[in-house]
């Protein structure tokens, strides 16, 4: 174990991964697997996961996950509610009922807020789960890889037996994804009951600009640690007054370069992207930890007066120098004196 499904939000389930239940908690193989994980992921490698009672997945940060198999195309343009406030009138006067089907809330277009704006007509067509709001439906399915995030592969499951008082023969109903990528059409027979049919042109428009307007499904790898005692000593003779300094945004948090976000409350806690920072930035120790690049970045005066070590201050030409900036061509054979020919020296980066 690496770690746990925390939450969602739209669709997009988040990990919670490492910390120091796993990483020293538990067993030595449970820490060297927890750290080579988080290594790889922060270095935007690939890593094979399996959700315990769930998937099989890659993760890899700025990629799409694979799941099952599988790679993730689209994230879900909203909710089964935001779905219909969005496409609402595309749908009006085209169909007689849309059904939105998602696994955070499914939504109905006559009953919905924004099908009452058009003057729709109840269609009787009725959904299995909880009813919040009108025109919202929570719990219609299990979470699952199929229509909408849930389990849901034949959206018919979710529909009880039509109002009869309301329904009628020959009602158009559409069935449709949270990204458009799963459609089915059907017309209500003499007993109102959904049959099969071939889908206009006009509601097949609609179910391709969903897909156009879902954001593509890719994995965000976003890094947290503290900055300790002893790397704040490195800092100052005083650890507190380097805390003090960034609350009080006198000395800016950077990691490898990136804007990191500070978090409130005690210590030094920093979150960042890795997309942002340069590659292969991490590393490790034995304990087993990662190892992850921070900046503070202050004037001098201000860095004087929280105890920092003046004395050895160096000028950034010192410490930047055409050894350490050095880019060779992979490939090429180079005479480590021969600075002129390969560029060494002229920042070629």
């Amino acid at each position: 174990a690496i770690g746990h499904v925390m939450t969602s939000e739209y669709g997009s389930k988040m990990l919670s991964l490492g910390g120091v239940e796993h990483l020293t908690g538990g067993s030595k193989k449970e820490g060297r697997a927890t750290c080579d994980a988080l290594l790889r992921l922060c270095n935007r490698e690939p890593v094979e996961v399996t959700i315990d009672g769930g998937v099989n997945m890659v993760i890899e940060a700025g990629k799409a996950p694979i799941i099952n198999g599988t790679p993730e195309k689209l994230m879900r343009v909203g909710c089964g509610s935001a779905t219909i406030g969005m496409f609402a009138k595309q749908w009006h006067g085209h169909v007689d009922e849309v059904v939105v089907v998602d696994d955070h809330i499914t939504g109905v277009l006559s009953e919905h807020e924004a099908g009452k704006g058009l003057n729709m007509t109840p269609s009787g067509i009725r959904i299995n789960g909880r009813r919040s709001t009108p025109g919202r439906y929570f719990q219609v399915a299990d979470p699952g890889t199929g229509w909408g995030g849930t389990d849901v592969e034949d959206p018919l499951t979710i529909l009880r037996d039509a109002d009869a008082k309301r329904a009628w023969p020959g009602l158009r109903l559409l069935m449709i994804s949270t990204t458009g990528e799963q459609w089915a059409y059907f017309t209500l027979d003499d007993d109102l009951a959904p049959r099969p049919a071939e889908i206009t042109p006009e509601l097949l428009t609609v179910a391709e600009r969903i897909a156009e307007n879902c954001e593509p499904s890719l994995c965000s790898v976003l890094f947290m640690g503290g900055a300790g005692g002893s790397l704040r000593a490195g800092v100052t003779e005083n650890p507190v007054r380097l805390t003090r300094s960034v609350k009080e945004s006198l000395t800016h948090v950077s990691c490898g370069g990136a804007e990191a976000y500070v978090w409130p409350g005690g210590g030094i806690t920093v979150m960042v992207d890795v997309m942002d920072m340069p590659t292969n930035s991490f590393g490790y120790v034995p304990t087993p930890a990662l190892v992850a690049p921070i900046e503070f970045t202050l004037r001098r005066e201000d860095y004087g007066a929280l105890g920092g070590h003046v004395q050895h201050i160096q000028p950034l030409a010192k410490v930047v120098t055409p050894d350490v900036r050095r880019v060779t061509q992979t490939g090429l054979q180079t005479n480590p004196n021969d600075r002129e020919n390969y560029g060494w020296g002229k920042s070629r980066e």
